[in-house]
C-alpha cells in the first residue's frame, strides 16, 4: 500500500513541477494557458472555434493545443479562426499532463503568443486531477448534460476558476433547469462565476477571452475553496501504466477573488517554454506547420 501511495504522490509531483514551470515561462513571456475541460459533446470546439476568431478579429495573438484519442477533427475546425493550432492524439490515453505540454509547446508557440488555449481530453474525471501549468482553468457543460453535473463530478467542477454553461439556446428545449444547475454549482464551488454560451446564438461569445485577458493582465481569479479529495481508477493506455484513486487537490495560481457566498451568471451578447523543454521520450514530433489551416499534428 505504502509503494502504490507513493508512486501516487510520485506521478503527480512530477506533474506539479513541470506545470509551476510551464507557468512561470508562460509568465516570463507575457502569455498564460487556459486550461479547458469537459465532457464529449459539450460545444466546447464551437466555442472555442468563436472565441479564437473573435481574437485574431482584436488583433489578440492566440493558439489553440486540441488533444483528443483519435481524429484531426476538432483542429482542423479550429484552424479555421487563422491562428495556430496544434492537434495532440492520445492513442487512448484520457488525458494530457504538464509534462507533455511543456514539450509540444517548446519550439511551437509563436513568441508574441498571449493567450494558450488548451482544449482537453472529452472527459470530466481524469483531467481534473493533472495541473497543466494554466492561469485559468474552465469547466464547461452543455444544457443537454443536465443539472446533475456537478454534483457527479465535484473534481472538475470543484477546482474551476470559471464554469461555462454551453447550447443554451435549446435550454427550454430540454427542459433544463437553471436555477437547480445554478445551486449544484454552487455546492461544489461556491462563489465561481457561471457564464452562459451559445456558440449558435452568439449568446456570451468574447466573455472567454475578456476574462483570459484578464488574467494575463494580472486580475484576480476565483479560487476554489474545495479542499475534499476525490479519486479516480483509469489505464494509461498508451504506456500500460495504471494509477488507481489518484488524488486530486486544488493548487493555487496566486490570485485571490472573492465573489462572496454566492454563485452567479453572466448572459452577455458578444461583447513560455525554452528551446531546450524537451517532448516526451515516447513522442515523436512530426514536422511544423507554419499554415494556420493546416494544424500540426502529433501523436502520443
Amino acid at each position: 500500500m505504502c509503494r502504490t501511495t507513493d508512486l501516487r504522490q510520485a506521478v503527480l509531483a512530477r506533474n506539479d513541477d513541470s506545470a509551476q514551470a510551464l507557468r512561470a515561462e508562460l509568465t516570463a513571456r507575457g502569455a498564460i494557458a487556459v486550461n479547458m475541460l469537459s465532457s464529449p459533446g459539450s460545444g466546447k470546439t464551437a466555442l472555442l472555434e468563436s472565441e479564437l476568431a473573435l481574437a485574431r478579429e482584436r488583433g489578440v495573438p492566440v493558439a489553440a493545443l486540441t488533444a483528443d484519442l483519435a481524429t484531426e477533427n476538432d483542429a482542423k475546425r479550429l484552424a479555421r479562426a487563422g491562428v495556430p493550432v496544434r492537434q495532440v492524439l492520445t492513442d487512448g490515453l484520457c488525458h494530457i499532463e504538464a509534462v507533455m505540454l511543456r514539450g509540444y509547446v517548446a519550439g511551437w508557440l509563436p513568441a508574441r503568443t498571449q493567450l494558450l488555449f488548451v482544449e482537453n481530453v472529452g472527459n470530466l474525471v481524469c483531467p481534473a486531477a493533472y495541473d497543466l501549468g494554466e492561469s485559468l482553468r474552465v469547466t464547461l457543460v452543455s444544457v443537454t448534460e443536465g443539472e446533475d453535473k456537478p454534483l457527479k463530478y465535484p473534481g472538475a467542477f470543484g477546482l474551476a476558476n470559471l464554469v461555462v454553461l454551453t447550447k443554451t439556446d435549446i435550454a427550454a428545449a430540454v427542459g433544463f433547469d437553471q436555477e437547480t444547475f445554478l445551486g449544484n454549482v454552487a455546492r461544489v464551488n461556491p462563489g465561481v462565476e457561471v457564464v452562459f454560451t451559445s456558440a449558435r446564438s452568439g449568446q456570451g461569445i468574447g466573455v472567454l477571452l475578456e476574462r483570459a485577458l484578464a488574467v494575463r493582465d494580472g486580475a484576480e481569479v476565483h479560487r476554489p475553496v474545495m479542499t475534499r479529495t476525490a479519486t479516480h481508477d483509469h489505464a494509461h493506455s498508451a504506456t500500460g501504466h495504471r494509477s488507481p484513486s489518484l488524488t486530486i487537490q486544488h493548487h493555487g495560481h496566486g490570485h485571490d477573488h472573492d465573489h462572496g457566498d454566492h454563485t452567479h451568471a453572466h448572459d452577455q451578447q458578444s461583447p513560455p517554454a525554452p528551446a531546450s523543454a524537451a517532448p516526451h521520450p515516447d513522442h515523436d514530433a512530426l514536422p511544423h506547420s507554419h499554415r494556420y489551416d493546416h494544424p500540426t499534428v502529433d501523436r502520443w
